[in-house]
């Protein structure tokens, strides 16, 4: 019995090892196996950052980025700058049009604001950097008091000379005051021999005396016809022969030369077209033009809608093409439309403003203003637009700017337009001697200026 019970417990022993022995067993071989498996993914996980390492550097030939990689770079700030102006809305639309999507990369946007009587407008804020503009648009004769008051930023400060190196020379001469640049040209206007193709006879004349000639033939003023009309006792339209003849206004330093002998000269000669001429005031002229019964009037490019409107026929010559007795051609006055900067304004946002300058220069805006409203660029590369070249009208405004002068822009000159006008009417309409109405226009203007200093 002891033998089988010892043998049954050894029996029994064995058997309970042996259940030890390969539980033991198959515990070690799952421990081995994770140990290994373990060790194949620290492996693949090795292989997978070691590949990563080497195609860094590497282009993606991927067509985008998963969508949880960050942007390349930070979206630009966006500064608004805003443009003062007086003008008409359709070519301030034109410009913006034009230049936003230019600066759009740079976060810069331009905004136009219509401001009646906006040089009375800067006089009141052109200082104030709150609720002053950056900039502002408008004519160049007003530049020397908004220099005089110190309220503009010189725009070499702002970009290079190079940004204004394709406008024409006469543009660019407008917006200097003592030979620094305050204002960018953007475009400008002069006066024009316009004529109705269906009256004029012949060739356009080539001097003054061919077109006196020519009016003595063909003005009837008993029957409210004639030749050519103009508006012969106001400065501006004057200005065809005053500059020709080399007399002037007033000169660089702000000195009026009504007395001037070339003027007077000028003024002499401009009598015997006006005598010929009805009334010379702006609506009798226009209204004769535009109803056909004046076959040609100088005017600017500001009389074409309304003639067109009226259904005339209308040609265009340039008044650089027509000569004065003395050999010169004749030089009417320019406008030029033109961008100031206000010095508030450059201080806080320099770097936007040069931006927009940049834009405003380039020949884009100077043809987007041509077929916008018929504006003869500043800019000579606008011209290379076949529309732009190609537009009679702008063509004989640009060809003009070879013997045109701008207004003079002193602030002088704010003074100056009555008594020339006086000057003009004292001559023309109550036939005074021109000499003396000269000499007591020329004290007139003295005083003027006086009282503005």
């Amino acid at each position: 019995m002891q033998e089988i019970i010892v043998n049954n417990t050894i029996k029994y022993n064995k058997s309970f090892y042996c259940v030890i022995i390969k539980c033991q067993a198959k515990m070690r071989r799952e421990y081995i196996m994770k140990k290994i498996i373990s060790v194949l993914l620290s492996v693949l996980i090795c292989i997978g950052m070691l590949a990563a390492c080497g195609t860094a550097n590497e282009p993606s030939t991927e067509s985008s980025a998963p969508e949880s990689s960050p942007p390349s770079s930070a979206a630009p700030e966006t500064t608004e700058l805003s443009v003062w102006h007086d003008g008409d809305e359709t070519l301030m639309q034109a410009i913006a049009d034009t230049i936003n999507p230019m600066l759009a990369e740079s976060g810069v946007t331009v905004t136009f604001e219509k401001r009646t009587g906006l040089s009375d407008q800067l006089k009141l804020y052109g200082g104030d950097a709150e609720n002053g503009p950056d900039m502002y648009l408008w004519a160049h004769d007003s530049l020397g008091t908004f220099v005089a008051m110190d309220i503009l930023e010189p725009l070499t400060n702002l970009v290079d000379e190079s940004v204004w190196a394709d406008d024409l020379p006469l543009t660019v001469e407008a917006g200097q005051i003592d030979g620094t640049q305050y204002l960018l040209p953007l475009y400008f206007e002069t006066l024009l021999f316009l004529y109705n193709k269906d009256l004029w006879q012949g060739d356009v004349p080539s001097t003054t005396e061919e077109m006196y000639e020519y009016m003595v033939a063909n003005t009837d003023a008993a029957a409210g016809t004639y030749a050519v009309v103009n508006q012969h006792s106001t400065s501006y339209n004057v200005s065809p022969f005053i500059n020709g003849f080399g007399g002037y206004i007033l000169d660089a330093e702000g000195n009026p030369g009504l007395n001037d002998p070339k003027t007077i000269e000028a003024v002499e000669y401009n009598k015997k077209f006006a005598d010929l001429q009805a009334d010379g005031d702006y609506n009798t002229v226009t209204t004769l033009f535009n109803e056909g019964k004046a076959q040609a009037i100088i005017g600017g490019p500001w009389l074409v809608p309304g003639i067109r409107a009226a259904g005339i026929n209308l040609g265009v010559a340039s008044l650089s093409d027509i000569t004065l007795p003395n050999g010169e051609a004749m030089a009417p006055f320019s406008g030029i439309q033109g961008i100031g900067v206000l010095k508030a304004a450059a201080a806080a946002n320099g770097e936007a403003i040069g931006l927009a300058l940049e834009a405003l220069a380039s020949p884009e805006v100077g043809i987007a203003l041509a077929k916008a409203g018929g504006c003869a660029p500043a800019n000579s590369s606008s011209y290379d637009d076949p529309d732009v070249g190609g537009d009679e009208i702008i063509a004989a405004i640009e060809h003009t700017a070879d013997t045109a002068q701008p207004m003079p822009n002193a602030a002088e000159m704010n003074v100056m337009w009555g008594p020339v006008d006086s000057l003009l009417a004292a001559v023309n309409k109550n036939g005074q001697d021109a000499t003396t109405a000269a000499e007591e226009a020329q004290a007139a203007a003295l005083q003027a200026i006086a009282d503005m200093q």
